[in-house]
């Protein structure tokens, strides 16, 4: 059964259309990564699947566990068990990193020790959520956020951008051990993270829409030694130029 079935999925943004008829579809229990270069949809795929209200879906359909939620707002998508670590969350005064892993822990998990799985100090509870947190710290604190929320699908949105190597593999390893048993879906650009999590299916995006689908290491590979320029010869881009 999949987790995630998005099916011919036509969106605008500002009058702009950002994606193209996007097909994807996440069985339960895999791990898919959706690449591609910078501008090609993965953003706007994520902004759609969350029921941005700024994505105009044009055409399509969004289902998440067989319910279709292509019209649905945002806080019932995320009660239904949709998490996302955004790539740059904002800064929040006044909210206390504590509070909000507590909220979503709920009880049922330990907060303290889960923040030990990302390396984030049990001072920077008393913080202010995001404020004056460097790049490595802010990537560690969106992760530690959908660990303790605990979600049945978690989308990471460029989880290795601008992290250095030690943070990396902090990152990648909580982020393989938390998906173990669950659904999820990466969204990179250059594919760093792969070196530490176990994606199952392959995705590029292209002009706003999947181009094409495989084995992961193998499309790795391909876009290492020639770039994104060997997606366009492929006639399905070809088509939306």
């Amino acid at each position: 059964m999949a987790i995630l079935t998005i099916k011919d999925l036509t969106v605008k943004i500002a009058g702009k259309r950002v994606l193209n008829g996007v097909n994807l579809e996440v069985p339960e229990g895999e791990t898919h990564v959706l690449l591609g270069p910078n501008g090609s949809g993965k953003t706007s795929l994520i902004m759609s699947i969350l029921g941005f209200p700024s994505c105009r879906i044009i055409s399509g359909k969004i289902k998440f566990n067989g319910t279709d939620i292509t019209t649905m707002p945002i806080d019932k998508r995320t009660k239904l068990g949709i998490g996302v670590a955004f790539q740059n969350p904002p800064p929040i005064r006044g909210v206390k990193m504590g509070d909000v892993l507590r909220h979503l822990a709920k009880g049922e998990v330990d907060e303290i020790k889960l923040a030990g799985t990302t390396n984030i100090p049990v001072d920077f509870f008393n913080r202010d959520l995001n404020l004056g947190f460097s790049g490595g710290e802010l990537k560690r604190s969106e992760v530690l956020q959908v660990l303790a929320q605990r979600p049945s699908f978690a989308i990471f949105d460029e989880p290795d951008s601008g992290v250095d190597v030690e943070n990396l593999e902090v990152i990648g390893k909580a982020i393989n051990e938390f998906l173990k048993g669950r659904s999820g879906l990466l969204i990179t650009h250059l594919g760093h993270i792969l070196r530490y999590v176990k994606a199952d299916v392959a995705h590029v995006m292209f002009y706003g829409t999947v181009a094409c689908s495989g084995e992961p290491t193998r499309i790795l590979n391909q876009i290492m030694k020639q770039g994104y320029k060997w997606c366009e010869r492929c006639p399905k881009v070809r088509r939306l130029r």
